[in-house]
C-alpha cells in the first residue's frame, strides 16, 4: 500500500495526537527516536501528520531522508563511498549528480546550506528526519563499517550545529540494534543532560482513532456512512487484528489493513451511490483482506516460484500456525531468531515483511514475526490451481520495481524484473538504456565485471543514439573504473578520455582519469590533472585524497600530508596507509606504524596498500616484515599491484 505524503494531509486521519507529540519532540529535542512495528504508519505519520504542522517561517526542514538508494545511475562510476551517506544526501538533493555527492560527508553537506532566519533575524532550528533506519542494520562486515561511519558523521553534525534536531524512524524489532549508536549520538551533544533522548512508540489504532480514520476521508466527498456502518467496519477490522500484547489489552486496528479495506470499499461502490449502507460493510473487511493477501501471495509466488503459491502458503502455515490451541486459524508470534527460512530464503522473508504479509515487531521484549491475517493460514484445496498470473505491469512500473528491489539488496529479483522490463520496453532507446544501466549495476554488485561492462556499453550506445550525451559520460566512467579493476589501465584511460570528450567540464571524470594514469605508471601526468581539478575546486575531497595518495608514493611527504590532512577524516584504508607512509618519510614512525596497522586490519588484498605498508616497514628498519608485505602486494588481486609498483616490490623481495 502507498505511504501518505504531505499532500495527503487532508485525507490522513486518526493520528492527531501522535502527530502533535512527535512534532513537539522533534523541534525541542536534539535526538528523537520514533519506533513501531512494520507497516504501523511511521513514514505516513512523519509526512502527512507531522510535516504539515511545522511552521515554514520558524523551521528549516530537510526532505525526508533515506538510507537506501536505488537508481539507474551507473554505480561503478562512483569513487569509493559510504552507500548509506550517499543515499541520505541523494534524498536531500535528488537533482544532484551522485558523483558530486559520493565524496561528501553529512556535516560537509549541511555546511553548504545557507542558515535560515526567522522574522526576527534569529537562526531557525534545522530539522532532519531519517526514515527506515532499520535498513542500516543489514548483516555483513562491510555494511557494519559503513553503518558505523554513518553514525559517526551524524554525531559530528550534531556536535557542529547546536540548532540541528534529528528524528530517526526505525522498526521496533531493530530498536535494540540502535542502542549503542544512541549513546554515540548523545555523547556528541554538548550538555546532553539538558537535551535528553526521547523515544516515541507508535502503536496501532485504537477503536476511536480507527473510526476517525474511516470517517474522516469521506467528509466533503458527497458520500456518507449510514448509521452504524462505519462502526461495523471498524469492529470487523478489530476482529481481523493479531492478538493483543499484553493479552489483557484491547485489540487495535493495523493501519495497513484499514487502508486496504477502505480503498477497496470505495472503489467497489457505484459512482452514483451517496450512502455507504450497513449491507455494504457487513463481512466486507474479511473478504477484502482475504482477496488482498491472496493477490500479494500470488504476486510473490509468480516473482519467485513460477506461480507455485502452495510452497509459500505451506511454509507460512507450518511456521506461524498455533498448534497448541484447539480453535482453528489461530496465529502465533514467532521469535525472529528461530524462524527457519529453508525453502523460501531470507530475501523472501524480507519481501513478506515489505508487503505486510508478515508483521515485524516486538512482543514481551522479544523481536518477533507474526502473520498479518488469519486467512494466510488457509490450506489450499486439492482441486485449487496455482494463483493466476497478476496483471501485467507496464515497462515503467517494472523498472520502478526493479530499482526498488535493487535498493533493498535483492539482486536476484532486480535482475528478473529488469529483464522483464527490457522485454516490454519496445523501441524507446532512452528507457532501454536506463534498464541496461540498472542491470549493469546488478552485475557490478554481483562481482561480474564483464557483464557489467557489457550492460553499461549497451546503455551508453542507447543514450548516445537517443541524443542524451550527458548520460553517456558516467557510463563510460563506470566502464573505465571497471577496466582499471580488471588490471587494464590503458583501456581505462581510453574509456575515461572518451568520457571527457563528451562531458569536458566534469571534475569527477578528470579525477578518475588521473587515477587511471597513475595506475598506468604516469604519476606526474596524474598529479598534473589533479592540480587542474583542485585549481577549479580547491575543496574537492576526492581529488585531495587521490593526489595525496599519489604524492606519498612519489616521496613528496609534506605535500602529501597537506592534501590528506585537508581531506580528513580518513576513512578509506588506502588513504590511511598513504598518510602513514608520508609520516614515515618525515620520521614520525610511531604514528605511521599505528596508522599502517589500522589500515591493514581493514583491507587484506589491496596491492597498492600492501606495497605502501611494506615501504613503511622498510623505513622503520623492519626488513623481514617489509619483504612479507611486498610478497603479499605482488600476489594481491583487489586491486592488483600496478606494474610500476610491482618492479620495486620484486626487487625488495629478490634482495633477501
Amino acid at each position: 500500500m502507498s505511504v501518505f505524503r504531505a499532500a495527503d494531509h487532508h485525507v490522513f486521519f486518526g493520528r492527531d495526537r501522535e502527530s502533535r507529540e512527535v512534532c513537539k519532540l522533534w523541534q525541542t529535542q536534539r535526538l528523537t527516536i520514533l519506533y513501531g512495528a512494520s507497516g504501523i504508519g511511521k513514514s505516513s505519520l512523519i509526512q502527512a501528520g507531522v510535516l504539515p504542522l511545522l511552521s515554514p517561517s520558524m523551521t528549516d526542514v530537510l526532505p525526508l531522508g533515506q538510507v537506501s538508494y536505488g537508481s539507474t545511475f551507473p554505480r561503478a562510476a562512483l569513487a569509493p563511498h559510504n552507500p548509506y551517506v550517499l543515499a541520505l544526501l541523494a534524498s536531500w538533493s535528488p537533482a544532484a549528480r551522485p558523483t558530486r555527492l559520493a565524496g561528501m560527508t553529512i556535516p560537509a553537506f549541511l555546511r553548504t546550506r545557507p542558515v535560515k532566519h526567522d522574522a526576527y533575524g534569529e537562526p531557525t532550528v534545522t530539522l532532519m528526519a531519517v526514515d527506515q533506519v532499520e535498513e542500516l542494520f543489514v548483516p555483513g562486515r562491510r555494511n557494519g563499517q559503513h553503518r558505523d561511519w554513518f553514525f559517526c558523521q551524524l554525531a559530528e553534525a550534531l556536535q557542529a550545529n547546536s540548532r540541528l534536531r534529528v528524528l530517526l524512524s526505525i522498526r521496533a524489532d531493530r530498536l535494540r540494534d540502535l542502542l549503542e549508536h544512541e549513546r554515540e549520538l548523545l555523547g556528541a551533544v554538548p550538555n546532553a543532560d539538558d537535551h535528553p533522548l526521547e523515544r516515541f512508540s507508535l502503536e496501532a489504532l485504537d477503536s476511536d482513532s480507527a473510526l476517525e480514520a474511516v470517517r474522516g476521508p469521506v467528509r466533503g466527498t458527497g458520500r456518507a456512512f449510514a448509521p452504524g456502518a462505519a462502526e461495523q467496519l471498524v469492529a470487523e477490522l478489530l476482529n481481523a487484528a493479531p492478538r493483543a500484547d499484553p493479552p489483557g489489552r484491547s485489540r487495535e486496528v493495523h493501519p495497513v489493513q484499514l487502508q486496504v479495506v477502505c480503498e477497496a470499499l470505495w472503489n467497489a461502490l457505484p459512482p452514483e451511490q451517496e450512502q455507504i449502507a450497513m449491507s455494504d460493510v457487513l463481512g466486507y473487511a474479511d473478504r477484502a483482506l482475504s482477496g488482498h493477501y491472496d493477490r500479494e501471495i500470488g504476486r510473490i509466488a509468480w516473482q519467485r516460484y513460477d506461480g507455485d503459491d502452495r510452497r509459500l502458503r505451506t511454509w507460512l502455515r507450518m511456521t506461524f500456525s498455533d498448534r497448541t490451541e484447539s480453535r482453528t486459524r489461530s496465529r502465533r508470534a514467532v521469535r525472529q531468531g528461530t524462524v527457519e527460512t529453508a525453502g523460501v530464503g531470507r530475501s523472501v522473508l524480507a519481501l513478506l515483511v515489505k508487503r505486510h504479509i508478515l508483521l515485524a515487531g516486538r512482543r514481551g521484549g522479544e523481536e518477533v514475526y507474526e502473520l498479518a491475517h488469519h486467512h494466510l493460514l488457509k490450506a489450499p484445496g486439492r482441486d485449487e490451481q496455482q494463483s493466476p498470473p497478476p496483471a501485467s505491469p507496464g515497462c515503467d512500473d517494472l523498472l520502478g520495481e526493479a530499482a526498488s528491489a535493487h535498493r533493498e539488496g535483492d539482486l536476484l529479483l532486480a535482475a528478473r524484473l529488469g529483464e522483464e522490463a527490457l522485454s516490454r520496453s519496445g523501441d524507446d532507446l532512452s528507457v532501454r538504456a536506463q534498464i541496461e544501466s540498472l542491470l549493469g549495476n546488478v552485475a557490478y554488485e554481483r562481482g561480474d565485471l564483464d557483464e557489467a561492462i557489457s550492460r553499461y556499453s549497451t546503455a551508453a550506445k542507447g543514450f548516445e543514439t537517443a541524443g542524451a550525451v550527458a548520460s553517456v559520460g558516467p557510463l563510460l566512467t563506470a566502464i573505465g573504473r571497471l577496466r582499471l579493476a580488471q588490471g587494464s589501465p590503458a583501456k581505462a584511460v581510453r574509456e575515461l578520455q572518451a568520457a571527457m570528450i563528451r562531458v569536458p567540464a566534469d571534475l569527477t571524470i578528470q579525477t578518475e582519469l588521473a587515477w587511471a594514469l597513475w595506475h598506468g605508471g604516469h604519476p606526474d601526468a596524474a598529479v598534473g590533472m589533479l592540480n587542474g581539478v583542485l585549481d577549479r575546486e580547491g575543496n574537492n575531497t576526492d581529488a585531495l585524497l587521490r593526489r595525496g595518495q599519489i604524492l606519498a608514493g612519489m616521496e613528496r611527504p609534506r605535500a602529501a600530508l597537506r592534501d590528506l590532512d585537508r581531506a580528513k577524516p580518513l576513512r578509506w584504508p588506502f588513504a590511511k596507509v598513504a598518510h602513514a607512509l608520508a609520516l614515515a618519510q618525515v620520521d614520525s614512525m610511531r604514528e605511521a606504524q599505528r596508522e599502517m596497522v589500522e589500515a591493514l586490519a581493514e583491507s587484506v588484498d589491496h596491492g597498492p596498500l600492501l606495497w605502501y605498508a611494506a615501504r613503511v616497514e622498510q623505513l622503520a628498519g623492519k626488513t623481514a616484515s617489509a619483504v612479507d608485505l611486498a610478497k603479499r602486494a605482488i600476489s594481491a588481486r583487489t586491486p592488483a599491484l600496478p606494474h610500476h609498483m610491482a618492479e620495486p616490490a620484486r626487487r625488495l623481495v629478490a634482495a633477501q
